[in-house]
């Protein structure tokens, strides 16, 4: 199943009753960007042993504890793309509100102190261009749909190709059965209703255009937004723990268009424009020791649950077929509810300081993606009280997919703080996050699930290893302080407009005289080397008291 070439998944979900995602549009949701305060940021976010900034609420909410006053801090600044072209509603350099929060502190002891926190974050900013333009020689988009209707059944990754009584295509699971095929997508409807048929009404054929080249651009906005609410104890200066309960807000939108161009002036052009909307919650535990009383040398260690997410997404799709007659076009739009729990991840790091100049601090986190679980609502009860909750279960196919696609990523990362003058800081930071998704991983389209089934687009990215390098600078000044940082992150991909099929074997019509063959096919996509590298300027205000 991690062949770059045969792809189709041949195992079925008993039954489906509700809804769940794909794995790429899973994957673009994991995950967190290096953000928060202007001083964590420029030490790389290698706090989470060093805590006393505002920011480690939502990675190790120990580190609170280390508050002495109270806190408050606001941040913003641009976000800017340095390579692609601007287009639709996508700008390669955008504004960002980043951070707002505060932190109460009590004392309870000589050496002990209670302390509360509240911090806005945005966990991820989606705003990004991704252009990409290749040759295809012979291969096409709409041949992944040609393919999957001569394979005729559901169980090998395709579908059984009918009119309804409206007079449209539809695939089905089999020849024989009156249930739509889950392996049937959106992208599909629309090919075959358009170009797929030949004009025959009475005695239709079915055939492919061939590709020579294609061209794709497609914008992403919106954001992640992390609300989290903490509380953390300092235990005489020598242990520290912390609890936080976040909220997380989900604002995402994604508008493409794919361009393929055939023989002679003919081509086709599909324009999506989806979004992803809604929330959810999960807990952080951590702890923060310092070994031995005379020393500031300092090992924290913290553990994130899932996030678990409930999620809507719709889509407006559109297909227009020039073929230099007729030019048809279609249109197709849904809208579904849909869970995603994210993995556990697990963190570790180290922090010590030298005097009142100098701070160090170093970060391992661990997230296996892999684990992402996609959930089909399929219903819900009422408790005793009228209560009801809505229940759902794992997508097993998505999920299998999941574990071959994505995998475990390792995070480290770097910091340093240095203090010419008691009132000015200097910073350095740097991060390495390991790739994702697998190097022969690719969209399966042959999956019975409702992601695939609502899939409106083809194209993935497989990206790579991301490095972060950023720096800033901080001024005290009586109880305010201002900071500054820059980050620099990039961050390579191979995208793809659509899944490798080599040598798929299935039984083809000869229109004239009536004899089925069996023939083999393939439609083997060219990627395009994209990057996805950014710039982020940040400015923060803080106030102690």
């Amino acid at each position: 199943m991690k062949s770059k070439y045969i792809f189709f998944a041949v195992s079925l979900l008993a039954a489906l009753s509700a809804n769940a995602q794909e794995t790429y549009e899973n994957a673009k949701l994991a995950g967190e960007d290096l953000n928060g305060t202007a001083r964590y940021v420029g030490m790389g976010g290698a706090m989470e042993a060093l805590g006393a900034d505002v920011s480690t609420i939502g990675t190790n909410p120990a580190g609170l504890g280390l508050f002495r006053r109270n806190n408050i801090s606001v941040s913003g600044g641009l976000v800017m793309q340095s390579n692609g072209k601007e287009f639709a509603n996508g700008n390669k350099t955008n504004p960002s509100f980043d951070q707002i929060g505060g932190v109460y502190t009590t004392r309870t002891g000589q050496k002990s102190f209670l302390n509360f926190g509240f911090n806005y974050h945005k966990g991820k900013n989606f705003d990004y261009i991704l252009n990409a333009a290749n040759s295809l020689n012979g291969s096409s988009q709409n041949k992944q749909s040609y393919i999957k209707g001569m394979l005729g059944d559901e169980s090998t990754g395709g579908f059984y190709v009918d009119k309804n009584k409206n007079g449209e295509y539809i695939g089905y699971v089999n020849a024989t059965g009156k249930s739509v095929a889950y392996t049937w997508s959106q992208i599909d409807y629309l090919y075959w209703n358009t170009l797929i048929p030949s004009n025959n009404a009475a005695n239709p054929t079915y055939n492919y255009e061939p590709a020579t080249a294609y061209d794709f651009n497609r914008s992403h906005t919106g954001y992640i937004g992390n609300y989290d609410f903490a509380v953390s104890g300092n235990l005489n200066d020598r242990v520290y723990l912390g609890l936080t309960f976040g909220i997380k807000d989900v604002h995402y939108n994604a508008y493409s268009e794919y361009m393929e161009r055939f023989a002679g002036s003919k081509g086709a052009k599909v324009v999506d424009d989806r979004k992803i909307t809604g929330s959810g919650f999960d807990i952080t535990a951590g702890i923060i020791v310092r070994p031995v009383a005379e020393s500031p040398f300092r090992i924290g260690a913290y553990v994130k649950s899932p996030t678990w997410y409930d999620l809507t997404t719709s889509n407006v799709t559109s297909l227009a077929y020039y073929n230099g007659a007729v030019n048809p076009n279609k249109t197709i739009s849904n809208s579904y509810d849909y869970k995603m729990w994210t993995p556990w991840k697990f963190g570790f790091s180290l922090g010590h300081t030298v005097g009142n100049y100098l701070a160090l601090g170093v970060t391992y986190e661990c997230e296996d993606y892999s684990r992402i679980n996609s959930r089909i609502n399929d219903g819900g009860y009422y408790d005793y009280y009228g209560d009801y909750y809505e229940s759902s279960s794992p997508d097993r196919n998505m999920n299998e997919h999941t574990r071959q696609v994505l995998k475990a990523v390792n995070t480290l990362k770097l910091g340093v703080e240095y203090k010419p003058v008691t009132n000015l800081s200097l910073r350095l930071g740097y991060n390495y996050v390991s790739p994702m998704y697998s190097s022969d991983g690719q969209k399966d389209p042959g999956i019975a699930s409702f992601g695939t089934a609502y899939s409106s687009t083809t194209d993935y990215t497989d990206w790579k290893d991301i490095n972060r390098f950023t720096l800033g600078v901080g001024y005290q000044f009586q109880q305010f302080t201002v900071d500054l940082a820059y980050q620099y992150s990039a961050q390579d991909g191979d995208f793809y407009p659509f899944s490798d099929i080599r040598n798929v074997e299935m039984n083809k019509k000869d229109p004239a005289t009536g004899k089925i063959t069996k023939v083999l096919e393939s439609n083997t996509a060219t990627g395009t080397k994209v990057q996805n590298n950014r710039s982020q300027l940040l400015l923060t205000f803080g106030y102690r008291f």
